[in-house]
């Protein structure tokens, strides 16, 4: 199976493409280097722009470090010689009914944070709108974020209401966060990166609601309870 990380298949893959839509490489301890080889084969094959799913609030100091990751990535493609746009997404909306615990708790160090978390439909619909006309979007940076910013504890109301029955946030300590997910035998890395989406959330970071989606795509932006609904 070809990879990012498969620099000379890359080439010959995307020989005659002219814009790119590039979604993150699975997380990894070496998702960074995967994309910069991929961004390289790119810029090799001759593709004249990318468009990189990435991730809200990606910088180099950000708390929830695989935006770092991404911040990274969007710099190598910045130093590229490719045109570009940064597609930059919140918490996705549709991810939130499975933190839910078999105990019908969503536990995380979130505290009172708010996270504006966005359906995937609507990323979807983002990006579509971005690969009929490319070019128009060169250069930008979209934030794309639901209607609204809840806190874990107005999720689990939201959630309580659809499931129709009881669903509680537990506001975990940072070492009970580590504990409670040490069960899975999963490597510090990829600890530190599911602990430090609620940091980051308690942090502030998520909070910011943008209306890139509705500009982008004309419509409005999903809220958590209308995704509900949706889904039945």
């Amino acid at each position: 199976m070809t990879t990012y990380a498969d620099f000379h298949a890359s080439v010959g893959a995307l020989d005659a493409v002219e814009t790119l839509f590039m979604v993150s490489a699975s997380e990894s301890p070496d998702r960074v280097k995967d994309h910069f080889a991929f961004i390289d084969a790119a810029a090799r094959a001759g593709v004249q722009r990318v468009v990189y799913l990435s991730f809200f609030g990606a910088s180099p100091t950000a708390t929830f470090t695989l935006a770092r990751d991404h911040w990274q990535t969007e710099e190598h493609l910045r130093k590229s010689g490719m045109k570009f746009v940064v597609v930059r997404d919140n918490l996705y909306l549709d991810f939130l009914p499975l933190l839910v615990s078999p105990e019908g708790t969503i536990a995380g160090p979130a505290g009172n944070g708010l996270a504006a978390a966005v359906a995937q439909d609507d990323i979807a619909d983002s990006i579509a709108a971005i690969l009929r006309a490319p070019a128009t979007h060169d250069g930008r940076t979209y934030e794309l974020t639901g209607p609204e910013a809840l806190t874990l504890d107005e999720i689990a109301r939201v959630l309580s209401a659809h499931e129709e029955h009881a669903i509680t946030f537990v506001n975990e300590t940072i070492d009970e966060a580590y504990a409670s997910r040490a069960k899975y035998g999963a490597p510090k890395w990829q600890l530190d990166a599911w602990v430090s989406t609620y940091t980051a959330i308690a942090a502030g970071e998520l909070a910011r609601v943008t209306g890139d989606v509705e500009r982008l795509t004309g419509h409005p932006p999903m809220s958590l309870s209308t995704l509900l609904a949706k889904r039945g």
